[in-house]
Formats: structure tokens, C-alpha cells, sequence
């Protein structure tokens, strides 16, 4: 930024990008020039009220104000015209554009911060709340997260958990975030899938590790379809950590889920697996795991310990009567 104090009154209709409609008065006694040679001419008053920046520049020793016909002060700043029309346009108290990209509001945060602005940051922190810039959950996390905004960070990270953050088109966003910021947001997608994956092991799922037999039969029953679907589930909630599609389409629709619903006794012919309360239990699983970086703590003990049996029809599951897979161990 740079100060251009000439003996003469600036030629400003003259300037490289002409003054901005908007901020023409000739009551003010301000110029602001961006970078691309748009001028601004504003009260000084205004920038001394809304920037702490500002503020604290103007309590410096000025110039004699007995002097007559003073020239309009003209301050060049490392803005573009957009940026500094759109920071402008709040603090003076004019219709805010369009803040519909993080494109356009990424620059006005930036220079609210240089400028110590607080009105644009609460104006902007309001808005990255509404869509469309919800449907950018990495672009707003990144934004929470450097200005200190806990709720929206909050809310920003259960969002990213349809998102998978080991896929390239992220990169480039997670390379944003502070380490602390990282490390918060990708312990929050592993503890979801590693809860989950403890879970599925623990009653009333069936144990795939040793001998089983047939309850109705008593024949040895290989658990292996299960086993497979379990892969599966856990694989899902790898690219999608939210796992609303491990229930439906998942569990209704992949080959896996279809080889588990129909594997039966080869003896006495008998479904080995009951889908409705499986599909349930399932459910209710992932219902039960951490959805915000915040919640990790108090959620989640860090000795992981092994899942309670879930309960079902709210009785809880004292017995292995109640597994979901129609056969009992040996």
C-alpha cells in the first residue's frame, strides 16, 4: 500500500481505471486507488469508524488543516477493484453484491483482517452459512477454521464427511488448512470408520472368526458372506463418511448385501442372516458415531474400547437368541 500526495488536486476522471460510479461524491476527502487503477473516494470519517487500520493511520500527526484548498488525500492499495467495491460497499452502508463464491468473498475477508473491519467479517461469516456456499464444506472449514469461527467449523466438518479426502480434486483445498485444522478433520473420517468397523464385531453381530453352527441343524455354517459385507461397509464408509449410503443404496442393492441376505444352511436349507434387524442395528450404529470435529473427544475414548450390545426393540441383547444371524456358535 502507498500514500500519493501531490501539490495539486489528482486529475481523477484521468485515472487509469476512472472513478467507481458508486463512490463519487466530491464530499469526500479520501481517494482509495486499487491495484487496477479504479478509484473510491470515500469520508475519511467512514474509514476511521469501521477499520481499526485506518483508525490508528489517521491518529498520526497530519498535515495543517489550516491550510486552504487541501488536496484530496489518494491512498493506492494491493486490492482490485471488486475486492475493495465489495468492502466498500459495507462499511458505507450501500446494497453488499452478490457473495455467492468463495471466490468473491475469500479476497473481502482477507482485506477485512488487514484492515481490522469487523463489520464485512460478521456480514461474510453470516452469509458462508447459506448455499451455495455450504456446498463447498472444505472451502468453508478453511475459512472457520482461520478466523476462529467455532460454530461454523463445527458445522463445516459434518458436511465434509460426504466428501472423500484422500481424492484429488481436494487436495488443493486441504493444502489450506492449518496442520492442527488437518489432522482434527482427517481423525474425525478415521475414527468413524474404525468405530464402525469395531462395532460390526461385537454382539449382537455374529463373530466371522471362529466355528459356528446352524441353530437349527447344528452343521458347521461358514460366515464368509457376512465377512464380505462387512469389507464392503467399511470400504464405503472410507469414501463416504457419513454412511447414508451403506443403508440404502448398500445394504438393499450390492451384490454383497444380496449374497448375505440369501446365503442359507447347506443342510437344512435355512436363512442364516435376518436383513430387517441386521439392516437396523446397522443403522443405528452409524447413527451413533461422532459427526463433528468437536464431538471427538467426548465421543470416542481414545482406548476404544470394545461396542456394547446394541439393543434391539429395546430389550437388551442378553443372549445369543437374539443375534441377528440365525445360527449360534458351536
Amino acid at each position: 500500500m502507498q500514500a500519493e500526495q501531490d501539490d495539486h488536486k489528482p486529475d481523477l476522471e484521468h485515472s487509469n481505471g476512472g472513478i467507481h460510479p458508486l463512490f463519487s461524491s466530491e464530499d469526500g476527502d479520501v481517494v482509495l486507488g486499487s491495484k487496477d487503477r479504479v478509484l473510491f473516494r470515500v469520508h475519511s470519517y467512514t474509514l476511521k469508524t469501521t477499520s481499526g487500520w485506518f483508525r490508528a493511520m489517521y491518529s498520526l500527526p497530519q498535515r495543517s488543516a489550516t491550510a486552504v484548498d487541501l488536496p484530496t488525500e489518494t491512498i493506492f492499495v494491493d486490492e482490485d477493484s471488486a475486492t475493495l467495491e465489495g468492502l466498500l460497499r459495507m462499511v458505507c452502508g450501500l446494497p453488499i453484491p452478490s457473495l455467492d463464491s468463495y471466490d468473491i468473498i475469500e479476497p473481502i475477508l482477507h482485506a477485512a483482517e488487514k484492515y481490522d473491519m469487523p463489520g464485512p467479517m460478521s456480514i461474510v461469516r453470516a452469509l458462508v452459512m447459506t448455499p451455495p456456499l455450504l456446498s463447498e464444506p472444505l472451502r468453508l472449514y478453511a475459512i472457520a477454521c482461520r478466523y476462529g469461527w467455532h460454530d461454523e467449523a463445527m458445522m463445516a466438518s459434518r458436511y465434509t464427511l460426504t466428501l472423500n479426502l484422500h481424492a484429488p480434486e481436494h487436495r488443493n483445498a486441504l493444502q489450506k488448512l492449518s496442520t492442527d485444522a488437518l489432522l482434527n478433520l482427517f481423525q474425525l473420517h478415521h475414527i468413524r470408520r474404525e468405530t464402525l468397523r469395531k462395532r460390526l464385531n461385537d454382539p449382537p453381530f455374529v463373530n466371522d472368526n471362529g466355528d459356528t453352527s446352524c441353530s437349527n441343524c447344528g452343521s458347521l455354517v461358514d460366515y464368509h458372506t457376512w465377512r464380505e459385507l462387512k469389507y464392503v461397509i467399511i470400504m464405503e464408509m472410507d469414501c463416504r463418511p457419513l454412511g447414508d449410503t451403506v443403508c440404502n443404496p448398500g445394504l438393499l442393492e450390492w451384490p454383497a448385501a444380496r449374497a448375505c441376505w440369501n446365503a442359507k444352511c447347506v443342510n437344512c436349507d435355512r436363512v442364516l442372516y435376518d436383513k430387517t434387524l441386521t439392516m437396523r442395528v446397522i443403522r443405528e450404529c452409524i447413527e451413533q458415531l461422532p459427526t463433528t470435529i468437536e464431538s471427538l473427544a467426548t465421543s470416542v475414548p481414545s482406548s476404544h474400547p470394545p461396542a456394547q450390545c446394541v439393543h434391539i426393540g429395546r430389550v437388551p441383547c442378553s443372549c445369543h437368541l437374539l443375534l441377528l444371524p440365525l445360527s449360534i456358535p458351536r
